[in-house]
């Protein structure tokens, strides 16, 4: 993330989802520095041969055979940037001390990539300070000169199985160029549904992952921000994915659908349209033919 791009008419889509204290808000609007924050957790997700297979109607299928395991993963970074202006672009802050923290929990230090991106990884338990905690409230701050710029999430959602993604083969078979679609499950009481984006990957028979085919999630500053404004349309029950995801016959996918919550900016010197995500994935395997 490299920087943010940011008008003025977009600021002003911000004021209505997030206005609930005037004198903060105001503070807020006119504040000159903005955070795009993701922690982000996947699963261990195993594979079986058969689903890794390549094969076509007349070859026999193959029912024994190593299982590739992908490892479980926690991702965190954080952008900071400033602007001056109104109609100023942000730019990347280097030099600040980017933290991740659960709410009265130990702070986890992010390291510095460089043009005000803060980040950290922990794969298989290999950084195990870097944990995702379903129900904990997570703060993203940013201290530079003296100053802390805090966004916060509330409750980190738990995992949302989807169980069209987990048939019993262990796997979905379909056409190549077919699209998908899946329904989330039912929210309980009163509750508002976390936002559900997809990411779908391909698959080598080794398991190494290919650039994905099909994406959902914000990947730029700017789109993270856009999504302050308008996230209604990520929290769909039905979901369809197009069958542009799944271009190739006898190719392995990874179906990959992240449950979040959007969170904002806390403290009254960060900008009102400061964009914050929590969330854990579910995993399924589509195997095409």
């Amino acid at each position: 993330m490299k920087r943010v791009l940011l008008s003025a008419a977009v600021a002003t889509l911000f004021l209505v989802p997030l206005a609930c204290d005037l004198e903060k808000t105001g503070q807020q609007l006119t504040a000159d520095h903005v955070m795009v924050g993701t922690l982000l957790a996947t699963p261990e997700v195993e594979v079986s041969p058969l689903a890794l297979a390549g094969f076509d109607g007349g070859s026999q299928i193959p029912d024994s055979g190593p299982v590739i395991s992908l490892p479980a993963q926690t991702a965190a970074l954080i952008f900071f940037g400033s602007k001056n202006g109104e109609n100023s672009q942000p730019s990347g802050v280097s030099g600040a001390k980017a933290t991740l923290q659960p709410l009265n929990g130990q702070a986890t230090a992010l390291n510095e990539d460089g043009s005000g991106s803060y980040s950290r990884t922990n794969v298989a338990g290999s950084d195990p300070e870097l944990a995702y905690q379903s129900g904990a409230t997570y703060q993203f701050i940013a201290a530079r000169n003296g100053t802390r710029y805090v966004g916060q999430v509330d409750d980190a959602p738990v995992q949302e199985k989807i169980a069209q993604l987990h048939p019993p083969k262990g796997f979905l078979e379909l056409s190549a160029g077919a699209s998908l679609t899946f329904d989330r499950a039912a929210v309980p009481g009163n509750k508002e549904r976390t936002l559900g984006f997809v990411t779908v990957v391909p698959l080598s028979s080794d398991g190494e992952k290919g650039d994905p085919t099909y994406s959902t999630m914000p990947t730029t500053p700017m789109e993270f921000l856009q999504l302050v404004a308008v996230p209604g349309s990520y929290r769909e029950a039905r979901i369809t994915i197009p069958g542009t995801a799944f271009p190739r016959a006898n190719q392995t996918y990874l179906v990959i659908f992240n449950s979040v919550r959007l969170g904002g900016a806390e403290s009254d010197n960060l900008f009102i349209g400061s964009a914050l995500i929590a969330g854990i994935a579910d995993v399924g395997i589509v195997r095409t033919h």
